[in-house]
Parts: C-alpha cells; sequence; structure tokens
C-alpha cells in the first residue's frame, strides 16, 4: 500500500439520522487536523442504479481525499447495520435505513482504496459514539458525529480513550448520582402516565421504548450507587488502605463509559441525545456537576454546532 496511516488517516462515520458521513483527519500524533460532513440525502428516492452510480462517485472521492492527505482510511467494522423494528415508532428512520445500505457502501469504498492504494483500517465501533459524544464533542465544540469519526480514527491508530479524571470523579459522587437516579425515576411515572392516555399505537410503542431504556438507565445507576456503598462499607476499619476503594466494581457495570452516558446526558440536558453537548464541558472541564443537581431544571439543549470544512 502507498497511503498508510504512517500518516494518519482519514476516518469515515455512517449515519442515519439525518442520514449523511461525518469525516475527519487526524494526524499520526491522534490530533483532529480538520473535518466535515457530507449530506447523504439526495440518495433518497434514487433508483439502486442511480444510487450505486452516486456511492462509486463518493467512494472515489473519499479515497481521493485520503490521497491528496497522504493518509489511510478509517471505517467501522460493520457486521450488521442496526434496522428499525416494526411498531417501534421509528417509521422515518426505518425508511432511510431500507433506502441506504452503508455496509455496501463502505465495501464500495474498500474496493476503490485496494484500487488506488490506500491502506483502510476497519476498527471495532463499540462505544466509538459514546465516547465521542461524552469526551471530544464537549471538549472540542464538535457534533458528536464529528466527535465519533475522530475516535474512530484515533482507535485506528492504535490510541485508547481514556476516562477524564472529573469524570471519574461524577461517577463516585453519591450525592450527584442519587439527583440523576431521581430525575429517571420521575421521568419513568411521567413515561407511564403518558402510555396510559396515549391512543396511537405507534406512537405509544415509541413511548415503550423510551420507557424501557429509562428503566435500564435507573437500573444502571442503582446498580452503581449499591456498588459504591458496598465498596464503602467494606473499607470501615481498613485505616484507608484499601485499594478498592471508590472504584466502580468492574463486574457490576458492561461499560463505565456506557454508565457515564446514562449518568450525564438526560440529568443534566434533559435528552438522551442532545444534539448540542457543550452544556457538558462544566463537567468535563471544571468538575462542577454540582451546579446542574442543584437546579430545579437541567441545562438548556439544542441548536447546532458549525461544521468546518476541510
Amino acid at each position: 500500500m502507498k497511503y498508510t496511516k504512517e500518516n494518519g488517516v482519514i476516518a469515515v462515520d455512517t449515519n442515519a439520522s439525518p442520514i449523511h458521513l461525518a469525516i475527519a483527519e487526524v494526524s499520526k500524533t491522534g490530533e483532529l487536523l480538520s473535518y466535515q460532513t457530507i449530506s447523504l440525502h439526495h440518495l433518497l428516492g434514487l433508483s439502486q442504479n442511480s444510487k450505486d452510480h452516486q456511492e462509486w462517485i463518493l467512494a472515489h472521492q473519499l479515497i481521493d481525499l485520503a490521497i491528496q492527505k497522504d493518509k489511510a482510511i478509517a471505517i467501522e467494522n460493520l457486521k450488521k447495520l442496526k434496522k428499525g423494528k416494526r411498531g417501534d415508532g421509528r417509521a422515518e428512520l426505518r425508511k432511510r435505513l431500507h433506502q441506504w445500505n452503508a455496509k455496501k457502501f463502505l465495501q464500495k469504498l474498500k474496493r476503490v482504496a485496494r484500487l488506488k492504494g490506500v491502506e483502510v483500517i476497519e476498527v471495532n465501533p463499540a462505544y466509538t459514539s459514546v465516547i465521542g459524544m461524552l469526551k471530544y464533542a464537549p471538549q472540542l465544540s464538535i457534533d458528536k458525529d464529528t466527535a465519533s469519526a475522530y475516535v474512530i480514527g484515533r482507535r485506528a491508530l492504535g490510541f485508547k480513550e481514556d476516562m477524564p479524571e472529573n469524570y471519574e470523579k461524577l461517577l463516585k459522587d453519591k450525592a450527584y448520582l442519587e439527583f440523576a437516579l431521581k430525575r429517571y425515576e420521575e421521568r419513568e411515572k411521567e413515561l407511564r402516565e403518558l402510555i396510559e392516555k396515549e391512543s396511537n399505537e405507534y406512537k405509544g410503542n415509541a413511548l415503550k421504548s423510551e420507557l424501557r431504556s429509562v428503566e435500564d438507565a435507573r437500573k444502571l445507576l442503582a446498580n452503581l450507587l449499591q456498588s459504591l456503598q458496598s465498596e464503602s462499607s467494606s473499607c470501615e476499619g481498613a485505616n484507608g488502605r484499601n485499594p478498592e476503594q471508590g472504584r466502580v466494581a468492574k463486574t457490576t457495570l458492561q461499560s463505565v463509559w456506557q454508565v457515564l452516558k446514562v449518568a450525564l446526558l438526560f440529568p443534566i440536558l434533559g435528552r438522551v441525545l442532545p444534539r448540542d453537548l457543550s452544556p457538558l464541558k462544566p463537567a468535563l472541564v471544571e468538575g462542577v456537576w454540582d451546579r446542574v443537581r442543584s437546579r430545579s431544571v437541567p441545562f438548556e439543549a439544542g441548536g447546532t454546532v458549525p461544521i468546518r470544512d476541510f
């Protein structure tokens, strides 16, 4: 291969809502150099032949960009594309996923790369979106999809993502976690009341889907609090020498990043997947989540983040 990750990568993240590609140029030392988004909305409604033609053009454009930047291409290893289920209340998303197949596009991208001598690095997609939205979106003032592409690029280069120090402290703050747990308990009660009143089947299914997510989040936080309480009790009389004191039990949680997402997004921003993640910056950089806990309402969330072109 002529163009390898020796000089960094062009990372590509595929997204269905809204349907687009997020592109991040990452240096060999792991810095974000430039980024852009490419809308794919024009592909919806095209015939299969026209869609294939446009995808081949786009694949060549991305590979030419990698050649211009003298970098490899980094993508997620997509074994299967997530698909909506009938009756889940997300008809628009299901329609987009049916009309555009990310896996087939990435196969085109890999084929063009092979023909033009560009290395393609496929990475494990686990938690790239979560790490991006919680760590780099607020830190660098970029949108969550660009942040996800950045994580893909860094992972392709072999970098590991450590948990920021203030986030680690937040996951040990019992007062904050109790506040977050209460927010989910209140939302769970609201959803149950809305479900009882909702007569539309699809809207009802969407509410039930959210309820399941809220229930899962509540259980995660409850388990974390119970774990911290157990560790605190086990440390009594140990004169502070217990090395496990204050740590999150590995057997309690599947992913600390997933728990952090549960603890941060809805309790602070009032939404599970907010578009604007900049309000997380005070918690990330300054560790000032106490002022969030003292509020009667969460931070306002919304707006857009401007995208900088290559």
